[in-house]
C-alpha cells in the first residue's frame, strides 16, 4: 500500500480545480497511512505541531506556504533548510517535498489540522480547535487541555492557531460546540448594545 500512495501522489498530482477540502483529505490520509506503515505517526505528528507553530509565529512561514509568487524550488530550498534545522523525520521531508513539487503547499494548514485530528481520534481523544491572537506557550497548552478535559470528561488533544484579528482571548472549538472569548467579539457585542441603548 505504501508504495501505492507514494506513487500516486509523486506521480499523478491531484487537479488545481479540486476543493482545497479535497486536496486536505487526500493528502492527510495519504501522510497518515505511510506514517502509520512506517511507526512513524509521534514523530511525524511532532514534525507537523513545529511546523504548525512556525506557521502561525512567522509571517514568513505564511508567505513561503501560500505564497503563488514562489516558485517550487525557492519553497523547497526554505522548507529543506527549516526540516534539517528542527530534525525533521524522513518521511515528514519526503511528503513535503512531494507536495511542493505538485504546488500544493498551500494546503499544508489543512493536513497538518486532519492529520492531527485523525491521530487525536485513534486514541480516543477529542480534538480541539483553539485560535489566539499569539503563540500559546507550552503551559497556556496544558491548563487549557486541563481545563477542557474537566469539562467534557475525557482526552484532549490541542490544535492551536494563531489568528492576530481576534485582538486577544481565545475562541475553543470542540466538534459542533464553540466558545468564543476573543476580545474582537465581546467589543462587537458591545458596539451593538450601545447602538440598542442610543
Amino acid at each position: 500500500m505504501c508504495g501505492i500512495v507514494w506513487y500516486f501522489f509523486r506521480e499523478y498530482p491531484l487537479a488545481g480545480k479540486a476543493a482545497e477540502s479535497g486536496l486536505t483529505g487526500r493528502y492527510a490520509t495519504a501522510l497518515f497511512e505511510l506514517a502509520d506503515e512506517g511507526k512513524a505517526l509521534d514523530a511525524v505528528a511532532e514534525d507537523l505541531v513545529v511546523l504548525q507553530g512556525a506557521m502561525g509565529e512567522s509571517e514568513d512561514m505564511t508567505r513561503l506556504v501560500r505564497s503563488p509568487v514562489l516558485g517550487r524550488e525557492e519553497q523547497w530550498k526554505a522548507m529543506s533548510a527549516l526540516l534539517d534545522k528542527m530534525g525533521a523525520n524522513d518521511l515528514t521531508k519526503k511528503f513535503l517535498g512531494v507536495i511542493t513539487a505538485n504546488r500544493r503547499l498551500f494546503v499544508l494548514p489543512g493536513i497538518i489540522r486532519s492529520f492531527l485530528a485523525e491521530l487525536a481520534s485513534r486514541r480516543g481523544e477529542v480534538t480541539a480547535d483553539v485560535v489566539s491572537a499569539h503563540p500559546l506557550n507550552d503551559s497556556q497548552i496544558k491548563a487549557l487541555e486541563d481545563s477542557l478535559k474537566k469539562a467534557l470528561g475525557g482526552k484532549v488533544a490541542i490544535a492551536p492557531r494563531v489568528d492576530p484579528t481576534i485582538l486577544g482571548g481565545l475562541i475553543v472549538k470542540v466538534g459542533s460546540r464553540m466558545i468564543d472569548s476573543s476580545l474582537r467579539t465581546q467589543l462587537q457585542k458591545l458596539k451593538f448594545a450601545m447602538k440598542g441603548a442610543a
